[in-house]
């Protein structure tokens, strides 16, 4: 048995290239060989939110604090809050991050196909932020 605890990891800031803002990301945790899963507990700041971006095998949010938002390719932008778990299909463009004025923390996992779990494309303007 592998037991890792939230803290026992240093927090790692989220890359200035896939994120806007300041976010902390912390315990990321992988399965290892042959389990593809992996995630990380992210915390956004208010109005922090990551680039456009898409996932090969898709990605769960589990929003475990605050108010977010999140937005799929063409659609509207929709508000998260916790408790709230939120399913992205493989391949489908979105964004998500903290509302304008409050924090948002959720817990995203993924898994990973040929050792990719993430394809970042463009970042979110402040305008498609805002709505």
């Amino acid at each position: 048995m592998d037991i890792k605890r939230n803290g026992s990891l240093p927090s790692a800031k989220g890359p200035a290239e896939w994120f806007t803002g300041a976010v902390r990301i912390d315990s990321p945790f992988t399965g290892g060989d042959p389990a593809r899963v992996g995630g990380a507990i992210v915390t956004f700041e208010p109005g922090a939110r990551t680039a456009w971006h898409t996932h090969p095998l898709g990605q769960t949010l589990i929003v475990t604090a605050g108010r977010g938002r999140a937005q799929r390719d063409g659609g509207a932008i929709e508000a998260i809050h916790p408790g709230d778990i939120v399913w992205f299909a493989p391949g489908e463009k979105h964004w998500h991050g903290a509302a304008t004025t409050t924090a948002m923390t959720h817990i995203a996992i993924a898994d990973a196909l040929n050792g990719k779990v993430v394809d970042w494309l463009e970042k979110v303007s402040d305008e498609q932020y805002l709505g």
